[in-house]
C-alpha cells in the first residue's frame, strides 16, 4: 500500500512570472521577498515587475535573510500586521528562506507568539493561519513551493525547528527560471546540491513511494549531469531550465517522503558552523549513500537506475561529482572534529529526519571507520 498527494499548481516555464497578476486575481496580497534596494540589486528589481504586474501590495515583508529565525521572524509577522487592508494572498519571491519566511508569516498572521508556542509544544496548530501561498522561487533547489513546512531557526538556543502543516502547500507555484539566471556561482551549486540531497533522500527513505522515487530519479540524474555544466556557463537558459525542473521534481518527491539522515546531520553543521544548506546537506551523501547500498530492493533499484549497476562505483563517482564542484566529503573539512563525528551521527539517526533512513547504524559506523 501507498498513497501519493501534492495539491499545489504549478506553472512552470519562461516567462510564466508575467502570470502573476491572474493569479492573484485582484486579491490584497503581501509580498515577502529579499531587501535589496539599496544597491538597486536583482529583487529591487523583481519588486518593481511584481507591482507592475499585480498591483501595490498591502503590505511588504522585506527583512528576509538566510536561515530565518525567531527574532526575524517575530519582525516579519509585526510588519504583515501593518497592512493597509485584509490580506488575502501572500506572495513569496525569492530563495528557500524567502517560502520558509512567507509560510511562517502566513501560519502567524500578524503574531509570531502563535507559531512559536506551536514549535514548542506541539500545540495549538488549530489557531494558525491559513492565508493561501503564491510561491515564485529564484533558486533552483529548495523545493519549498510545493512543500507544506517551513524550517525555522532558534538561534538563541541552537535548535531548529520544522513548522509542518497541510496548510502551507502553496496555492500555486511559479517556478520559471528566467528568474535564476543571475544566481552567483556559489549558490548556484549550494542550491542544486540542495535538490540532490532532496531527491536522494527521499529514495533511502521509509516513506519513499513508486511515484516519489521515479520523480527523485530524473531529479538526480539532472542535477548530477547539468550542475557541473551550468556551474560553468551561468547565463545558459537551457541549463537553468533543466536545474529548475529538477529542483521541482525533488521537491514533488520529498514533498510525501520528507528528508533524511543527511539532512538531519546539516543542522549541527549549519548551527554551529555557519555551513550554507546545501553543502551541509550534500558532502555526506557520498558516506550515506555506500552504508545504504544493499538495505532495501527498492532503493537499490532507483539508485542503479541513477548510478548505474555497481554502486561501490556509483559512489565513488558521487564523491568524484562533489569534489569537481568543490566540496570536500570529509566532516573535518566542514567544521567537525574527528572525534566528535559519530556522536553527531548517533544524534542525526535519533532525530525526526534520521528516523527516515533505511539503514542501519552498525553498517553506517563500520563505513565511517573504513
Amino acid at each position: 500500500m501507498w498513497r501519493y498527494r501534492n495539491p499545489v499548481d504549478v506553472k512552470f516555464g519562461n516567462g510564466v512570472f508575467e502570470s502573476l497578476g491572474k493569479v492573484l486575481a485582484g486579491r490584497a496580497y503581501c509580498l515577502v521577498t529579499y531587501d535589496d534596494a539599496n544597491d538597486g540589486g536583482v529583487f529591487a528589481d523583481l519588486t518593481r515587475r511584481a507591482i507592475a504586474l499585480a498591483g501595490p501590495p498591502a503590505v511588504m515583508v522585506r527583512n528576509v535573510g538566510p536561515n530565518p529565525d525567531f527574532i526575524g521572524l517575530a519582525e516579519s509577522c509585526r510588519t504583515y500586521a501593518t497592512a493597509t487592508r485584509p490580506v488575502e494572498a501572500i506572495v513569496a519571491l525569492g530563495g528557500g528562506s524567502v517560502m520558509d519566511a512567507a509560510k511562517v508569516v502566513a501560519a502567524g498572521s500578524g503574531d509570531f507568539d502563535r507559531v512559536r508556542r506551536h514549535l514548542e509544544s506541539g500545540s495549538g496548530g488549530d489557531e494558525l493561519g491559513r492565508t493561501p501561498i503564491i510561491a515564485i522561487p529564484t533558486t533552483a533547489g529548495t523545493g519549498s513551493e510545493v512543500t507544506s513546512w517551513a524550517t525555522v531557526w532558534d538561534t538563541s538556543a541552537m535548535k531548529k525547528y520544522s513548522l509542518a502543516r497541510e496548510t502551507l502547500y502553496p496555492e500555486v507555484a511559479l517556478v520559471d527560471p528566467l528568474l535564476m539566471l543571475g544566481l552567483p556561482r556559489a549558490i548556484t551549486i549550494s542550491t542544486g546540491l540542495d535538490a540532490l540531497s532532496h531527491a536522494l533522500e527521499s529514495i533511502w527513505n521509509v516513506n519513499a513511494n513508486p511515484v516519489s522515487s521515479s520523480l527523485a530519479e530524473v531529479a538526480a540524474r539532472e542535477v548530477i549531469d547539468a550542475l557541473p555544466l551550468l556551474a560553468d556557463d551561468l547565463r545558459n537558459e537551457a541549463l537553468r531550465t533543466r536545474l529548475a525542473r529538477a529542483s521541482l521534481f525533488a521537491g514533488l518527491a520529498f514533498s510525501n517522503t520528507r528528508t533524511a539522515l543527511a539532512h538531519s546531520l546539516s543542522y549541527h553543521l549549519t548551527l554551529h558552523h555557519g555551513v550554507p544548506h546545501g553543502i551541509a546537506c550534500s558532502f555526506s551523501l557520498p558516506m550515506v549513500m555506500r552504508a545504504v547500498a544493499g538495505s532495501n530492493a527498492a532503493c537499490d533499484a532507483s539508485l542503479r537506475r541513477i548510478f548505474g549497476p555497481d554502486l561501490v562505483a556509483g559512489a565513488a563517482s558521487l564523491e568524484a561529482f562533489l569534489k569537481k564542484l568543490g566540496i570536500s566529503p570529509e566532516a573535518t573539512d566542514h567544521g567537525i572534529a574527528a572525534g566528535d563525528w559519530a556522536r553527531l551521527v548517533d544524534d542525526a539517526l535519533a532525530g525526526d529526519r534520521g528516523r527516515n533512513f533505511i539503514g542501519r547504524r552498525e553498517t553506517l559506523l563500520a563505513e565511517m571507520a573504513a
